[in-house]
């Protein structure tokens, strides 16, 4: 048997259900070779028998496959239009209690984020975000919610007063913001997406997809949505055949189902 790139995508998915063709291969190959040399191993067989022995090392290798670059009102000036005009939007037709899901919500910053930027509008009490990932490791780092400086750089300074706490140096988020949101595991490739969102936020993951899981994502982003909920997503994605999936675009990085 050859123990070649295609047998590991096929025995991580039968491992972990993780779908490794709809990641670029040049780019995540490159970044599994890499992970294999660090142990000390060489043949894509051995790292295998490796992962399946070793629980730490299991972990260890979710946790490399899932890109965690994540911070805080990442790119503030759409942050402000989702104050001035996306969260009024959504008020105005929705209510208070607003059903909002964070998707790939990495070491908790976005979630996090959604909250303090919710609170100027809603009370804290009335807020509640459900945020998935992959990661379990960057779940329970999210949990704790202990961030560098450079993480929380973006937050507005009165939010930054009001929910964050120097611990050394670093910064702990409050309990009260904590508490609004709701975390669990989640695979974007295999799970269910469940319905009637009001908002999905989904930013600066799919970009390490191939085009095709991209588009699938997509679809099923908008068919989860309720009729005018909106998604989110990153500076560095867009939605080419927008039209197509079925959203109107409000601006380069929200998207509404009509």
């Amino acid at each position: 048997m050859a123990y070649d790139y295609e047998w590991f995508k096929k025995t991580i998915f039968d491992l972990t259900k993780i779908d490794l063709n709809a990641y670029k291969e040049k780019q995540m190959k490159r970044r599994i070779d890499t992970l294999i040399s660090k142990n000390g191993i060489s043949g894509y067989d051995k790292y295998v028998a490796l992962i399946k022995e070793n629980n730490t090392k299991f972990e260890e290798f979710v946790n490399y496959l899932t890109i965690n670059v994540s911070e805080f009102y990442r790119n503030t000036d759409q942050w402000q239009v989702m104050d001035k005009e996306i969260i009024p939007g959504l008020i105005s037709r929705f209510g208070k209690h607003l059903k909002i899901w964070s998707a790939a919500c990495s070491t908790g910053d976005e979630p996090y984020s959604l909250v303090m930027a919710l609170s100027r509008h809603i009370p804290l009490d009335q807020i509640k975000i459900h945020a998935t990932d992959l990661d379990k490791q960057v779940i329970a780092k999210a949990k704790v919610g202990l961030y560098n400086e450079k993480s929380i750089a973006g937050v507005p300074d009165d939010l930054k007063r009001k929910y964050f706490t120097k611990v050394g140096l670093s910064y702990q988020i409050s309990d009260e913001i904590k508490k609004r949101v709701e975390f669990s595991q989640h695979n974007l490739l295999k799970d269910n997406y469940g319905d009637g969102w009001h908002m999905i936020v989904c930013r600066n993951v799919l970009i390490y997809f191939t085009e095709e899981a991209k588009d699938e994502v997509f679809v099923k982003f908008q068919k989860s949505l309720a009729s005018k909920g909106v998604l989110f997503i990153g500076s560095t994605e867009q939605i080419i055949n927008y039209k197509d999936i079925g959203y109107t675009r409000k601006n380069s990085f929200f998207y509404e189902k009509p």
